[in-house]
């Protein structure tokens, strides 16, 4: 147990999918696991175990933003000893390429982050994710043919910006869209020896102004699940 994890050793799995919000966790253990059962519930960041496809598989709510991420994140790698994370979240988008309802597979996150940037003080570090998780997320949802982007994504820890012109010489160097917790989830996925994998749902277009409702955006992410389970049972 943690003072944020009341859960004992062996009830999480060694795969957890990673929503930042408890509701959307719940709605996954409960439409898409076999005999879930709540493990965590402390400050109501929920966390459920369940299977797959006769697989172990987990899911725990980790909050909003870097810190909130990395305190859960920290805690499964080397508290309950978790191998596989991937992030279900969702992000905002910065081109037009990207439509609501398009999944963003991020091959990396840059950030503005003092998590990661404080970690390397007089270096740029690029938190990656895992390439093995990577690859089987693209081809399978070319497979499956969803609307998806393999590209950079941003990191920030700062939610209300100046609008598009804050993130415009971002999205020209080809960052398709902004969230706040992918980079610190493959920042310490590379310091413990982790694999870790963010896919998001583009939910708000900062281009458009097109967006998808609040409901919409706790429980009825499908696809993206589906894809997220479908490669952690998998790889």
């Amino acid at each position: 147990m943690t003072p944020h994890n009341h859960a004992k050793p062996g009830d999480f799995a060694e795969a957890v999918l990673l929503p930042g919000d408890p509701l959307r966790a719940k709605w996954i253990a409960e439409n898409f696991f076999e005999n879930p059962q709540q493990v965590n519930s402390v400050r109501n960041c929920l966390g459920f175990t369940g299977t797959v496809q006769g697989k172990r598989i987990s899911v725990q709510a980790t909050g909003m933003g870097q810190p909130s991420l990395s305190i859960y994140v920290h805690e499964l790698i080397n508290v309950y000893g978790a191998k596989t994370l991937i992030r279900v979240g969702t992000c905002g988008g910065l081109s037009t390429k990207v439509k609501v309802r398009d999944l963003i597979i991020a091959q990396a996150a840059t950030t503005d982050s003092a998590i990661v940037r404080d970690a390397f003080p007089g270096y740029g570090y690029a938190p990656i994710a895992n390439f093995e998780l990577l690859a089987s997320a693209v081809e399978k949802a070319r497979k499956a043919g969803l609307r998806s982007h393999v590209c950079n994504i941003l990191s920030s820890d700062v939610f209300y910006q100046d609008g598009f012109s804050a993130y415009e010489k971002l999205a020209a160097h080809g960052v398709l869209g902004v969230e706040m917790e992918a980079a610190a989830l493959y920042l310490l996925a590379a310091r413990y020896n982790a694999r870790a994998l963010a896919i998001c749902t583009m939910t708000d277009c900062l281009v458009t102004h097109e967006e998808m409702s609040a409901a919409d955006r706790q429980s009825s992410l499908t696809e993206m699940v589906k894809l997220a389970l479908d490669v952690a049972v998998s790889t």
